[in-house]
């Protein structure tokens, strides 16, 4: 694809993002107590295929920000400072609504999130692109990881010292604990800590600029053949650094290190790779339809589900005995648990879930229904 040639979309890239989406929804919502490891999140360091979604999702949306910036610009418009301002906006305002889903009491309410710190990657890699050349760029995805690298190395926390990398007493858990006291994901490895927390933002901007590299490079005029070889060089030369990286700072997601930023993006980068080798350049796109067409409405898809889950958890029904119960309880117990093993049937509603996701996501597709965010 030329520089020039920004109308045409990346097929590759909308299948990917749909992958990933689906995937995250699957790890979201197992049916009971038991999965698979590599359907959960390590426990701290280290890293499972779970850990790569979120990343990879951030990679995606800084390779959509090139092509999505040409279009615009071709268009005729200019004010592209405020696009990126309201939809940064919209989407952290959607992420604090979507945390206090159904009831929203301010005094409880989750601030950091997924969709939060979406937000907050778009605007500042989207102001990185639009006002700042290449090398910039580059020198600010490598230096914000150095720092953050420094800071929670050297910067001492009140009580434990400097350098602590656990999920009490590390740097992140001392901001986010004093910042959002009260505000933080009831389910984190520390009570206080989140994984979506301030200062573990800014690597993860690093990512999201991993991801405009990568637009930047597929937007060139090189052959296609080329484009894909050096995706996958640059794939695993960062999953090298990761690795490399480990020995002084560990891969961890929840802290974002930027080992796991190095990591992360270089996975990314080579699954891209092998989309855009098999669905762009060798034109085999066929089974990556469904793919696709979870792809035009990532975001829609990603509320709809959390929104499903939670009123499939708050809706009480009455269980065989009589007792109390949730919907999801219902569901589960009554249809999935006797068909297989925990394990697996808690797999088997999972995949349930992200098929009723497609099947609102083939309707809006069949629509030409696009909701834009």
């Amino acid at each position: 694809m030329s520089s020039t040639d920004t109308r045409q979309r990346l097929l590759s890239l909308d299948a990917f993002r749909g992958a990933t989406i689906a995937a995250m929804i699957l790890v979201n919502n197992p049916g009971g107590g038991e999965s698979y490891a590599q359907l959960e999140h390590a426990a701290w360091s280290g890293w499972t295929m779970t850990d790569m979604i979120f990343p990879f999702f951030l990679m995606i949306m800084g390779v959509s920000m090139q092509f999505s910036f040409a279009r615009r610009m071709e268009e005729g418009k200019k004010n592209l400072d405020a696009h990126v301002l309201r939809r940064g906006a919209m989407l952290i305002a959607l992420g604090i609504l979507l945390n206090g889903f159904p009831f929203f009491d301010l005094a409880t309410v989750r601030f950091p999130g997924v969709l939060q710190r979406i937000g907050v990657c778009y605007v500042v890699a989207g102001f990185l692109v639009l006002h700042s050349p290449f090398r910039w760029q580059v020198g600010w995805a490598v230096g914000v990881s150095a720092v953050y690298w420094a800071a929670m190395k050297l910067i001492p926390v009140p009580g434990y010292g400097s350098g602590v990398l656990q999920p009490v007493g590390n740097l992140c858990w001392y901001i986010d604990s004093n910042l959002f006291a009260g505000h933080t994901w009831a389910w984190a490895p520390a009570p206080g800590f989140d994984p979506e927390g301030l200062l573990s933002t800014l690597p993860s901007i690093t990512t999201t600029m991993i991801g405009v590299f990568t637009g930047r490079w597929l937007r060139g005029d090189r052959p296609k053949e080329e484009k894909t070889v050096w995706m996958f060089v640059a794939g695993f030369a960062l999953v090298l650094v990761g690795v490399v990286c480990d020995m002084w700072l560990p891969i961890n997601k929840n802290l974002w290190t930027p080992s796991f930023a190095a990591f992360m993006g270089g996975w990314g980068l080579v699954c891209l790779a092998m989309f855009y080798w098999i669905i762009d350049v060798k034109n085999h796109a066929g089974w990556a339809k469904p793919f696709v067409i979870f792809g035009m409405n990532a975001i829609a898809m990603y509320v709809f589900s959390e929104l499903l889950a939670v009123a499939l958890w708050m809706v009480p029904a009455v269980g065989p005995t009589g007792a109390r119960i949730t919907l999801h309880d219902v569901v589960f117990t009554g249809f999935f648990a006797p068909l297989a093993d925990p394990r697996n049937s808690s797999l088997l509603f999972a995949l349930v879930f992200v098929l009723l996701c497609y099947l609102l996501s083939y309707f809006l597709w069949r629509k030409r229904w696009f909701i834009r965010i």
